[in-house]
């Protein structure tokens, strides 16, 4: 398993090695061990799975406030999507940046998002199923937040119109950065 950094070297790229034969492969997709010599030694408490019908699925980009914090570890299970973590932490010099990564099935790879990012993707193709492993607290609707996805501030290249965009209502009504009180 390799871990690799970002242009935001907190977020971090997870490249399982897949072991294959005539059969197929095989694939360690979680070593606390191996993170945890990476500096990623976050206890992971729950697992979320989220499937997306057609593409252009947008959800995100969503966070949750101190005490409920959460890092994610996301990974699809089938299809593709653009994944994206924006720095919302005040004082970072990175605040307000983003990182934005193919993930698939096919590759396998994975992204690590910590505490402090707000988190979100888009699918690539239809019947897109992602998983992700949560750290830091349990989802909270007290504690729930979002940012509004398209924000011209924020400079994502996102495959999609907002005409195209599958959205949530959530989503689609969520404040821009300049709106939102820096929540970390």
């Amino acid at each position: 398993m390799q871990v690799i950094e970002t242009d935001i070297p907190i977020v971090r790229r997870i490249v399982p090695k897949r072991f294959g034969d005539a059969r197929g492969w095989f694939s360690e997709t979680y070593r606390a061990d191996i993170l945890a010599k990476a500096g990623i030694a976050d206890v992971f408490i729950q697992d979320n799975q989220s499937f997306s019908a057609p593409q252009g699925t947008v959800r995100g980009l969503h966070f949750q406030r101190a005490p409920m914090a959460q890092a994610k570890l996301i990974r699809v299970l089938s299809g593709a999507i653009l994944d994206v973590a924006v720095d919302l932490r005040r004082d970072s010099p990175t605040y307000g940046q983003h990182v934005a990564v193919r993930l698939d099935a096919e590759a396998g790879e994975q992204l690590y998002v910590p505490i402090g990012f707000g988190h979100g993707f888009c699918t690539l193709v239809p019947d897109t199923m992602v998983a992700y492993k949560v750290a830091g607290g349990v989802y909270s609707p007290e504690h729930d937040g979002a940012l509004l996805w398209n924000d011209p501030a924020l400079g994502i290249a996102w495959p999609v119109t907002e005409a195209e965009a599958q959205l949530s209502d959530k989503d689609r009504g969520a404040p821009r950065l300049a709106e939102l009180s820096p929540p970390f």
